[in-house]
């Protein structure tokens, strides 16, 4: 057991991490909009042995590379759960940035200004939240934050490494790879030579810039660029002799759609989630909470030692600016796009801190805004207990739950309400930062122990789909249509599909014409926007909403009087 209170205090950081980012584990499905794609091809790869090509049912995967399904499935393998496994590498990817910050600012500044960088990453709102989801952002952001681990080990004068140590320049390039095999915009991570290429031109002190200026180092600085490529190729180089070796046409539409309209055309050319140009600054205030309440004392201290020419502040500054920047020229903007600024930003503040936190003005900030998402939280329940009309709608009827499904969930609001004044008033003002955490704490902790369960059947379609296999029984056939992913992903057997990006009549001409084979065995799960006119609805089973759509199964009976050239 830990003696020192510097050993105590950091074991009682990734306590709270693991608690944090881990509560809920096991207890729910995915849930969209990503997760089920995600879990369904990392399942299809498992079951098909086909790891090199992601599948959506009967169709190439072509919008995202395969490397975190593939850790997804890698889980399933190692544990033998899908509901654990498909949550587990985002669950590793957060505690690995978390690290990654930790440990830097250890080296970079003393070990309590590495834990407080760390407890500004943890409960950053956005980061917590997307670290509980089985999305790609969390394994990207980890590649990035790695690579700048590398980097700055290579670029700083750090604690431990008074000579340059090239095997971090060769990690901060190897991660970049990794990082752009998982999403392209992992190359990101080499804009952080950008601002040391201008702190070495401008003779800043500190800043080792790799160079045939450093002794022995000429050649060694072109292994970086080779550590890149190699990274890369892992999946590059197989998926393109296969797909090019690949008679299938399909095969050629997955490389030119994966290499280029993801890429390059997705950022010149957006064709959704159009944005203004100022969106990430909305972002950053709103989601970046609580660290972002440090700015108002945090801006001018960096202005500060940036004077002084301190390279420990601009590279990651400089590199948050970048990275800013990058995202706000296309119109396509979505808030995850900077998150993988938000551990550089956490590490440059984490040396102010001890400081803005001894502020009274800062005090009573932070104590503010618990006190304002414990109030949130307290309303946000009471109007579910009193049955307000628009909760009871959007819940009730849009979300799929039980009555006491709902108010099971405004009592963990009440709860969460509760332990969040009891923090305040515990911590009091002086330490209102502690209270803060707490309360936030507490926030995620019922959310995963509490909120998961309660979802889980509306959420992940798992209710729906159960409702299906009790109604046509074991030995009935099922076909999908007009589905999302996780209707297959949750179906209690396999079932058939007609195509996912297919036109949804389209969908139901080749579905009827499935069932038209085996009528008395094979049904139709349809949602209401694919029914055609010649559905006769007096046969037709309706399921009632599940993930804010109507569905409907449909036996022959159902589809009878459709005219035979409906059925292809």
């Amino acid at each position: 057991m830990p003696t020192s209170r510097a050993s105590r205090d950091t074991w009682l950081f990734w306590i709270l991490a693991l608690l944090v980012l881990g509560a809920g584990i096991g207890l729910r499905d995915p849930w969209p909009a990503d997760e089920p794609r995600f879990a369904l091809v990392a399942r299809h790869m498992v079951e098909s042995g086909d790891w090199l090509f992601p599948h959506r049912g009967n169709e190439l995967y072509p919008d995202k590379p395969p490397l975190f399904m593939w850790l997804q499935a890698v889980a399933y393998l190692a544990v033998g759960n899908w509901r654990v496994a498909f949550l587990l590498p985002s669950l590793l990817a957060a505690l690995g940035t978390l690290w990654c910050v930790v440990d830097l600012g250890r080296r970079l500044w003393t070990r309590r200004i590495g834990l407080y960088a760390g407890y500004a990453l943890l409960f950053a709102l956005q980061f917590t939240y997307q670290a509980k989801k089985a999305q790609i952002d969390p394994l990207v952001v980890f590649w990035i934050a790695l690579a700048n681990y590398g980097f700055l080990r290579f670029l700083l004068r750090t604690r431990g490494d008074p000579q340059p140590d090239w095997k971090f320049w060769l990690l901060g390039w190897f991660a970049a790879g990794l990082g752009t095999i998982t999403k392209g915009v992992g190359v990101l991570a080499l804009a952080m030579l950008l601002p040391a290429a201008w702190a070495t031109l401008r003779g800043w002190r500190g800043i080792r810039l790799p160079a045939r200026r450093i002794s022995g180092g000429g050649w060694r600085f072109w292994l970086g660029p080779l550590a890149f490529v190699v990274a890369a190729a892992i999946w590059v180089l197989p998926m393109v002799l296969a797909a090019t070796s690949n008679p299938d046409p399909a095969y050629r539409a997955y490389l030119d759609d994966i290499l280029f309209r993801q890429t390059a055309k997705r950022y010149a050319d957006s064709w959704a989630h159009g944005q203004p140009p100022w969106y990430f600054m909305e972002v950053m205030a709103t989601l970046w909470l609580p660290a972002m309440l440090a700015l108002p004392w945090a801006v001018p201290a960096w202005r500060r030692r940036l004077r002084r020419r301190d390279p420990r502040y601009l590279l990651p500054l400089a590199w948050w600016l970048l990275v800013l920047l990058f995202f706000s020229i296309p119109s396509g903007k979505r808030d995850m796009y900077v998150l993988p600024a938000l551990p550089m930003v956490c590490l440059a503040l984490a040396p102010l801190l001890p400081g803005i936190l001894r502020r009274p003005a800062a005090q009573w900030l932070a104590l503010a805004f618990g006190a304002a998402l414990a109030l949130a939280a307290l309303v946000l329940g009471i109007a579910m207990l009193a049955g307000t009309p628009s909760f009871e709608h959007k819940l009730l009827v849009e979300r799929g739950l039980s009555l006491a499904q709902a108010h099971a969930g405004a009592w963990m609001l009440v709860g969460v309400a509760a332990w969040g004044f009891g923090s305040l008033l515990w911590f009091g003002r002086a330490r209102a930062a502690a209270g803060l955490l707490s309360l936030l704490a507490g926030l995620w902790v019922l959310y995963g122990l509490v909120a998961y369960p309660l979802l889980n059947d509306s959420s992940s379609a798992r209710g729906l789909m159960r409702d299906v296999g009790a109604r046509i029984g074991p030995r009935a056939e099922l076909g999908l249509v007009a589905w999302k992913e996780q209707n297959l992903l949750m179906a209690d057997r396999p079932a058939a599909t007609f195509g996912f990006r297919r036109a949804p009549d389209a969908q139901l001409r080749a579905g009827l014409a499935w069932q038209a084979q085996a009528p008395a065995r094979r049904w139709l799960l349809v949602q209401d926007t694919a029914l055609a006119a010649c559905i006769d609805r007096a046969h037709a089973q309706p399921l009632g909403s599940a993930n804010r759509r109507e569905w409907w199964l449909l036996p022959a009976a159902a589809t009878r009087a459709c005219a035979p050239g409906l059925r292809e």
